[in-house]
């Protein structure tokens, strides 16, 4: 649907056809989500059988993975802004085509430049795609009961995509090959691709103010300074020359960033957007959720297979609770108390329940078993990232203009992005330190190995625990009371007719 005036009738019937097919452009919107989130965990499981296969080296592999979360995390904000300029459905199927280019080109990968090559390409594409879908969704759904259920689907489809890519990647390494973890992503580009052009209406944008390439420039190269040098930490340590410079240069830029988008004319991330305590409240929430998250999947996938030795697909299977908690907990909670008593009760209680749960998975042993010692901290998780990320990304894009709803969305993205290179490398560190610690305290050998590595791990849960509460503590202070604000209700014509 353009924005120019079309004759009655024709009106009417494009919109509703849009308004009739808005639940299958959900479920567009969900699988290119759902793409997106789940490859920053699918490759993790298929490395080890890529290094092999590709013969690199152990201090090499992390660039696989952090090749695409540079990319991705660095360039959300520039993406979010392309969509708000040139339409959000074609950067939607300009990210969605790239992306399974770039797929395409790693799972083909021949040697380890062109897997890292591929993996920042997929990167670049999904800072395209990711903010794209938000704002799709916020200007698709713009009464307030199928807006809470929209965002709810949505919000459980970002969070669970972490654990549904470590049972795909388990099942396609070791039934197929390593290479399907990344040709995988061509069957869900192809659909959504066929959903974005048959039921999407194209939008244009009114004005397209120019780009704020000041602005662009110092974000991005400060968003690839703090990832990196988090990155960097993770593999060289705190106190490494190199890992303060990049923190450092990365603080400086974002200081300098701020300064640029209080003077600039069309700045790419208009402060508005950030100081509303509503949405400022949310990407904090985000932000710690995103802390620990990450970090979590990644150090109970380690205890299942190290200690308990689960095969890939057990361990993907084992996580399949928290994913139907989630999506439990997202979709009626959202539809149900979000419109009722607003986001500040529902995100604090989230964080507190996620902080329960960090505790509960604490107390871990090498003897621990899965039905009465991991499950209920896996359904606990699951039931609390549900209450904090759908409120939260709806929170995110509430009250934002039209012209705003792509930068708004990516703003979300990347707090969680750069919270979980943060959390990932921060508490690598952690349970690196602790492993070694009890390590000089007992015999080595196989038991006092595993006895320190379940430490380690323990180590990292409390930390997560103590993050988590810290964010339900922040969020009861910052977060606003009472209801989202109506003004999507109210100005739903205008919200529709911009997309």
């Amino acid at each position: 649907m353009t924005t120019t005036i079309d004759p009655p009738k024709t009106q009417l019937q494009a919109r509703t056809r849009e308004h009739r097919l808005r639940w299958f452009v959900l479920a567009v919107i969900g699988l290119a989500q759902l793409m997106v989130v789940l490859d920053a965990t699918i490759v993790n499981i298929a490395l080890p059988a890529a290094q092999k296969s590709l013969e690199f080296s152990d201090a090499d592999r992390q660039w696989v993975v952090t090749a695409y979360a540079l990319a991705f995390g660095s360039l959300l904000l520039l993406g979010g802004r392309l969509s708000d300029l040139f339409g959000r459905r074609n950067t939607f199927v300009i990210g969605l085509v790239g992306f399974a280019g770039m797929s395409a080109l790693g799972g083909a990968a021949v040697n380890f430049p062109m897997l890292v090559a591929a993996r920042a390409g997929q990167g670049v594409f999904g800072a395209l795609l990711a903010p794209a879908a938000l704002s799709l969704l916020s200007v698709t759904f713009t009464k307030p009961d199928e807006r809470a259920k929209a965002f709810g689907v949505f919000s459980a489809v970002a969070g669970a995509g972490g654990a549904v890519g470590l049972l795909l990647g388990g099942m396609l390494t070791e039934w197929t090959s390593w290479r399907w973890s990344l040709y995988v992503n061509l069957i869900f580009a192809a659909v959504a691709l066929v959903g974005a052009v048959t039921m999407m209406s194209p939008h244009k944008a009114d004005h397209r103010p120019k780009l704020d390439l000041p602005g662009t420039i110092s974000v991005s190269a400060a968003l690839f300074s703090i990832v990196y040098g988090f990155s960097h930490a993770e593999s060289h340590g705190w106190s490494n020359g190199a890992t303060i410079a990049w923190l450092v240069a990365g603080v400086a830029l974002l200081a300098t960033f701020v300064v640029i988008e209080t003077r600039v004319a069309h700045p790419l991330l208009p402060l508005r957007i950030v100081l509303d305590r509503v949405r400022g409240g949310a990407y904090l929430a985000m932000f710690i959720a995103g802390t620990g998250m990450f970090a979590v999947f990644l150090f109970l996938t380690y205890y299942m297979q190290t200690v308990l030795q689960y095969s890939p697909i057990v361990t993907g299977v084992a996580y399949l609770p928290m994913v139907l908690a989630m999506v439990t907990s997202a979709t009626t909670s959202t539809s149900v108390l979000l419109p009722r008593f607003g986001p500040r009760p529902l995100m604090t209680t989230g964080l507190a329940v996620v902080a329960i749960a960090m505790v509960v998975l604490a107390q871990l042993t090498v003897d621990s078993t899965y039905a009465p010692h991991i499950l209920p901290g896996l359904v606990l998780l699951g039931a609390g990232m549900g209450m904090v990320f759908a409120p939260g990304m709806q929170g995110a894009v509430t009250g934002v203009r039209p012209e705003d709803a792509g930068v708004a969305s990516a703003t979300v993205n990347t707090m969680q992005q750069v919270g979980g290179s943060i959390g990932t490398a921060l508490l690598s560190t952690i349970a690196a330190t602790a492993t070694t610690n009890y390590l000089s305290d007992v015999a080595t050998g196989p038991q006092g190995q595993a006895l320190a590595a379940v430490h380690g791990y323990t180590t990292t849960f409390l930390w997560s625990a103590a993050i988590f509460a810290a964010g339900a503590v922040i969020s009861a202070f910052l977060l606003p009371g009472g209801k989202l604000p109506a003004a999507e209700e109210e100005h739903g014509d205008q919200l529709v007719m911009a997309h």
